[in-house]
């Protein structure tokens, strides 16, 4: 089973899409870390489907409840347990589909893996529902990783064919605060904004790229030659359900270019050693090199889409179309920079706690 991410700040989640909950267990927080339900509440609000017009109408409450771990709202350093409560749900076109897999989804090969016991209602373990799990550990993550001045943050860069012009490292955080699609580049993002309003008209979906920076990284993080710093945040972002492609820093670009081009020429500033360029993405041989971690996110489209599409009944094996009825998102980016935020925080954590750069006791 693979429910369980992390060595030293491991997070376990449960839960399902249409179950009672979805929650995590963190295990390996440092004792004395302030943290209040309000805390993981702001992290978890960034992630509900709002009044984005890309979003779906599914609307859950996402309350936190802190069941153990945290005391006066402080970590004790025990396992801590999070929830939220499924309450807006509604598996009634589920039911009806049961043995018709909708294209783009899990539900075949889930069918098969777990000989039908699966939980089928939205995607059961398979939801993006799941990744609200994801952002409360993240939330914990975060405060632990700003106690050694460590910064995260995911912007949209891409919707469609619609690409967002590079904007400063220092002006991104000002910039992504003033469009709900978190994009640094405002002209790019009301293009973004019209043409996710056409595809939900059309009753489509479409996709983007997120990118995710970290500031203020150490040199060292990464555990190479198989728990590398960039192995293991691809492994976890990955974990993210409409993830489907990932690059550090030049990325697949580095393929047509020179090492002339490519490389980073080292220097020296204000008595630090530092890079000239960060095409590397802040990762050497899979270590933290000091510099800011860069990682590009590619999301597919979200899988429900209001027209017929053709599938197969899995109970008399003949073909048939299928038209996937309920609740979803035209558009998940907007929703996704959280969850990536997080993913990219617990992984730090866990290789921070490795390096010994967070103690065992936040004081």
């Amino acid at each position: 089973m693979g429910n369980s991410l992390g060595k030293l700040f491991k997070i376990t989640s449960y839960g399902e899409s249409h179950g009672r909950c979805v929650g995590v267990v963190i295990d390996g927080c440092p004792a004395g870390l302030p943290v209040t339900a309000a805390d993981i509440q702001a992290e978890l609000d960034k992630r509900k489907p709002g009044n984005n017009i890309a979003a779906t109408s599914r609307a859950e409450a996402d309350k936190v409840e802190i069941l153990d771990g945290i005391f006066n709202e402080t970590t004790t350093g025990a396992p801590i347990c999070l929830l939220v409560w499924n309450q807006d749900t509604d598996a009634s076109e589920y039911e009806k589909a049961r043995f018709l897999p909708r294209p783009g989804h899990a539900d075949y090969p889930a069918f098969i893996k777990y000989g039908g016991f699966n939980d089928f209602r939205g995607g059961g373990r398979f939801s993006g529902r799941n990744t609200a799990t994801l952002v409360m550990a993240g939330a914990i993550a975060k405060k632990l990783l700003k106690t050694i001045d460590i910064d995260i943050i995911a912007h949209t860069i891409q919707i469609g064919n619609i690409k967002a012009q590079p904007v400063a490292l220092e002006l991104i955080k000002e910039k992504v605060a003033k469009n709900p699609l978190k994009c640094a580049d405002s002209s790019a993002a009301s293009s973004m904004t019209d043409l996710i309003e056409q595809v939900r008209k059309a009753g489509d979906s479409i996709g983007g790229v997120i990118e995710g920076i970290a500031l203020n990284v150490p040199v060292g993080l990464g555990e190479p030659n198989f728990d590398t710093l960039d192995g293991d945040l691809a492994k976890a972002l990955f974990a993210i359900p409409a993830v489907k492609g990932i690059e550090f820093g030049t990325g697949f670009s580095a393929a047509a270019a020179r090492g002339s081009a490519n490389n980073d020429p080292f220097t020296v500033k204000n008595g630090k050693i530092i890079t000239t360029t960060n095409n590397a993405g802040g990762i050497l041989g899979g270590i933290s090199n000091g510099m800011p971690i860069v990682v590009r996110v590619a999301i597919k489209p979200t899988a429900s889409i209001a027209g017929p599409q053709k599938t197969v009944n899995m109970k008399t094996m003949g073909n048939t179309e299928l038209t996937v009825k309920g609740r979803h998102d035209t558009c998940i980016v907007p929703r996704a920079l959280v969850v990536v935020e997080s993913v990219i925080a617990i992984t730090l954590c866990d290789f921070a706690l490795r390096a010994n750069i967070l103690p065992r006791i936040i004081k």
